[in-house]
Parts: C-alpha cells; structure tokens; sequence
C-alpha cells in the first residue's frame, strides 16, 4: 500500500490550457527513439549556445500550460531553473503513442504554436517517420515529412524513386545552418 501512496504522489502530468492529463509510462521503443534523438541534438551541439534536454518540465505558463515533451532544444539560458524550463523552448520533439496520438497532433500543435516554438518534430514510431513543423509568421506550417524506409522497400523502388525518397533522410534543424539529422539514426535499434 505505501509503495501505490508513493507511485500516486508522483504520477506524471501534463496542463494544457488548463486541462490536466495524466501520463503512463512510455514503450521501450519511445525511450529508445527519444534517446537517439537526445544523442544526435547534444553531439551536435557541444560548445554551442543552444542545449537539448530529455524529458524535461517546461512551464510555458506557471498554471495553465505544463508540458514534459519529449526532447527539446532551448537556446535562451535564462529560461532554464535547476528544476525546470520557464519559457518556450526553440524546438520541441513528441514521440507518439497510441495514447497521446491526438494530443500530440493536434493540441500540442496548437500550444506550441501559440507560444512561438520555432520548430515542431512529430515522430511516428509505427510509420517510422518525422513530421517537421516550422513557425512561420506565427503559424506552423508543414515544412517536410521524412520516412525511414526498411531494406526491402528500398530494394523495392526504381532509381527515381531512390533518387526523391534519398532527398527525405537528412532532416535539416533550422536553428544552425549545418545541423542536420538522419532519419536512419533516429529509428536505429528500434524493432
């Protein structure tokens, strides 16, 4: 009983527009998907100004909008406290889940977009691709969409085909000239 009294203490949350939402605990592959994405934005941005965090609290309002994404970037120092992030991060990562699908695609979009994220990463885990959402006079708008493709569909496509689904493997970050992502990395040890 005192071990269920301690998990309810500290179950996770989010608040979006006032509205709590409860977290469950995310699939071996989300944390995984999570991490190599993690790995990829902190190699790069070693002696930058910019950080990547994993699975931080980011207060957006201090009471109505209280979101834990799943990877973000934040190039403004003065908006991260020992515990937390106080402001809006310049790019935010959600990994679905069955569960949070909805949430991700529609209600995060609009929030993040509301506060003036400069750049939004959906990432599908069962169609293993990456929507990339840029803020553009304050609105998303759908800047690509990029696919990791298994062997036998690669195998499968003529050199035309090749030659377009190769252009879709890089994801360009838009906060450095030069960052840029490869899609294969993200779903690397993902079943």
């Amino acid at each position: 009983m005192e071990a269920l009294a301690y998990k309810e203490a500290y179950e996770e949350y989010e608040i979006i527009n006032g509205e709590v939402y409860m977290m469950s605990r995310p699939s071996i592959d989300h944390i995984q998907i999570g991490g190599n994405i993690y790995s990829q934005f902190r190699n790069y941005l070693k002696g930058k100004r910019c950080r990547a965090f994993l699975e931080p609290d980011v207060f957006l309002s201090e009471e109505d909008d209280q979101v834990i994404p799943d990877v973000v970037i934040v190039c403004n120092p003065v908006i991260l406290t020992d515990k937390r992030i106080e402001g809006v991060p310049d790019l935010i990562v959600e990994i679905l889940s069955r569960s949070t699908e909805k949430k991700d695609r529609i209600d995060k979009l609009l929030l993040y977009e509301k506060y003036g994220v400069r750049e939004y990463w959906i990432v599908d885990p069962r169609g293993r691709s990456i929507m990339v959402y840029l803020l553009r006079d304050g609105k998303f708008e759908l800047d690509d969409i990029y696919y990791c493709y298994s062997e036998k569909e690669w195998s499968a496509m003529d050199d035309k085909e090749r030659a377009e689904a190769e252009t879709h493997q890089k994801i360009k970050v838009s906060l450095y000239d030069d960052f840029r992502v490869d899609v294969k990395d993200v779903f690397e040890d993902v079943d």
